[in-house]
């Protein structure tokens, strides 16, 4: 065995300063960042699909504990080039906050603490714990996005496996209909928690295993693709249950009973199968090859000055957006909001006592002020023909519990069972600015009776940012973004349109008709809310 040129006196004095020096800088850095950080937290104990996330750090230090006799060895160098992309997410986080976008600032967050290892400690520590510093963004709370996505691939392939099996079928968005009864892919079906934790186990699994990176990508991205099908397996299997005990069992309580034995088994299979192919574990080599590296690098004399000077330069570029957002609120005074939809638009007159807003409302959470009403035009003959109801969510003073664009802000409330989506698109009228894009929805009411005879509603969305309308989440966001750096009232607006005709093609035509003539006039009476004119 080769002599190590190196005492365990040399290496503590080596790492003291450089220890005491991450230690410090990722506190500080949290503590600067408490309101992200907290909020990280406060996500992992309200959501059961991140509930996950609070062994993550535990399990990054121990992993990083495991690496210890490869670390001592060598000599911490600090990488002061590596504050430019900490600049860069210290920009990133400044601009998430902006936009009031919670996983960007996350992300922002917990990347700075993975830069700082490198920045402080040098490349050859970071190679070492690589891994686990990689496995720290598994804290981050994103991936919720995914769910409408794995919602309509498990609708899909259980309709598939269904027909299969020569039971007929009958789809309307996530809901099927079989000769037993009427099922529900709701968010629960969609397979997120366990392809959240499968994957989270699954990454630590071949870690830990295999040395290999190939076995490693291999096994990761098997836990990747597994759950997913699996749970389409999972929601085959519960259907079929109830269809064949005429709905006495997998209905109830035991519904998700069976799908987590179900899971349970096939994350174990899946271990057992993986653990066939595990790498002796060579840890003692590559601590000796770690030490005969680092006696290649001679020890530096001012690297506890450095490495003080990097923390310094890194905290001041860090927390200089923290900084200049500590500013106190804007002293510029702001009209009352006041905001009444009128009783006539164009040749739209309003409808008294209309029962339209009561049967649907947007799910847009803590709106500073919310008005409805339905119009009706003679243009369009009927007395008892439906008219269009307008909804209008103004948000202004927006923050984490009160914003206008966010994942949560959708059409229906999913834990709720009174609609269920349909399809989603596009829809574009004409105004006297040009073209206007909407986001179009289709909504199905949920009642017993079969499919036919229930409530349809189209429903047109659009954003309106400061003057400025847009449909799609990044662009409000990009206009919300705009409106802040230029130090402007945050005032925005959800405009929906809804038409109760259950056929498609004259609803898309009553919706145009109304925002064609009446969309400039409900512009200019959000921007003169926002004014106070």
């Amino acid at each position: 065995m080769t002599t190590l040129a190196w005492s365990p006196a040399r290496v503590r004095e080596e790492w003291r300063f450089p220890l005491i020096a991450i230690c410090a800088l990722v506190l500080l850095l949290l503590l600067g960042h408490r309101d992200t950080a907290l909020a990280m937290v406060e996500i992992w104990s309200r959501s059961e699909t991140f509930t996950h996330a609070f062994v993550v750090p535990p399990i990054v230090a121990w992993l990083i504990w495991r690496k210890r006799g490869e670390l001592v060895p060598l000599q911490p160098q600090p990488m002061p080039w590596m504050l430019l992309p900490m600049a860069g997410l210290a920009l990133l986080w400044w601009l998430g906050h902006l936009v009031t976008v919670a996983a960007v600032t996350q992300l922002a967050l917990t990347a700075m603490l993975v830069v700082s290892v490198p920045l402080v400690l040098g490349w050859q520590v970071t190679r070492v714990i690589l891994f686990p510093l990689a496995f720290l963004f598994f804290a981050v709370p994103i991936g919720e996005f995914l769910t409408p996505t794995l919602m309509h691939w498990t609708a899909e392939a259980l309709v598939a496996g269904l027909r299969l099996s020569g039971i007929p079928v009958y789809q309307e968005g996530q809901q099927l209909v079989i000769p037993s009864g009427r099922w529900a892919v709701v968010e629960a079906c969609s397979g997120i928690r366990y392809l959240m934790a499968t994957f989270m186990v699954g990454s630590l699994f071949a870690y830990l295993n295999y040395t290999s990176n190939r076995k490693r990508l291999i096994f990761m991205v098997i836990s990747l693709v597994l759950p997913v099908v699996a749970n389409w397996v999972r929601a085959y299997i519960i259907v079929m249950l109830g269809h064949l005990s005429n709905n006495e069992i997998a209905t109830g309580v035991d519904h998700l009973v069976y799908g987590w034995i179900f899971f349970g088994i096939v994350i174990l299979g899946l271990f057992f199968i993986g653990a066939r192919w595990a790498d002796a574990d060579d840890g003692v080599v590559r601590a000796e090859r770690a030490a005969q590296h680092a006696l290649q690098y001679p020890q530096i004399a001012k690297a506890s000055w450095l490495s003080a000077a990097t923390v310094g330069l890194t905290l001041a570029v860090a927390l200089l957006p923290v900084l200049s957002l500590q500013r106190g609120p804007s002293t510029m005074p702001q009209p009352p909001l006041t905001l009444t939809l009128p009783d006539k638009l164009g040749s739209w007159q309003v409808v008294p006592g209309e029962s339209t807003p009561m049967v649907w409302s947007p799910n847009f959470a803590k709106p500073t002020l919310y008005r409805t009403a339905v119009y009706q035009t003679a243009a369009i003959p009927g007395p008892a023909e439906p008219g269009v109801a307008v909804h209008v969510s103004y948000y202004r003073g927006q923050g984490a519990q009160s914003r206008l664009v966010t994942s949560s802000n959708t059409f229906i409330d999913s834990t709720k069972a009174r609609w269920h989506l349909v399809s989603q698109g596009q829809a574009i009228s004409q105004s006297g600015n040009g073209v206007v894009t909407w986001r179009r929805a289709k909504l199905l009411g949920l009642q017993e009776g079969g499919p036919m005879g229930r409530d349809h509603l189209t429903i047109w969305q659009l954003y309106w940012i400061g003057g400025d309308e847009a449909s799609g989440d990044i662009h409000a966001k990009l206009l919300q973004a705009n409106l802040a750096e230029r130090g402007q009232p945050d005032d925005a607006a959800a405009i929906h349109l809804v038409s109760r005709l259950p056929d498609d093609a004259a609803a898309q035509r009553q919706l145009a008709a109304f925002a064609s003539e009446n969309f400039n006039a409900i512009s200019a009476l959000l921007a003169c809310s926002r004014s106070g004119c």
